[in-house]
């Protein structure tokens, strides 16, 4: 299943830093790997579907560079949020 309206709105509102917050790298990252998650299950019975893959190469490579953001300003913040999405870094 895509990502629907109702499940990005409860993504943001649990990783949300304060009220009304879209933008602040965790929300960013939760959403991408949301994302992820679905394209790799897409993947696994859509083999050949490139075009997409490429998006998907697209999207790990921005979640990176704002793990990496997160990181180096505060390293709290990105420990809390790679154990709450079970990333491994």
């Amino acid at each position: 299943m895509a990502l629907t309206q109702e499940r990005k709105t409860e993504i943001i509102q649990a990783f949300a830093v304060h009220e009304g917050d879209t933008g602040s790298p965790e929300v960013q990252v939760a959403l991408l790997t949301e994302r992820i998650n679905y394209l790799n299950e897409h993947f696994r019975t859509h083999k050949k579907d490139h075009h997409s893959r490429r998006g998907l190469f697209k999207m790990v490579y921005k979640r990176a560079h704002l793990l990496r953001y997160l990181r180096e300003n505060d390293i709290n913040r990105y420990r809390a949020l790679i154990t709450r999405l079970g990333l491994r870094h």
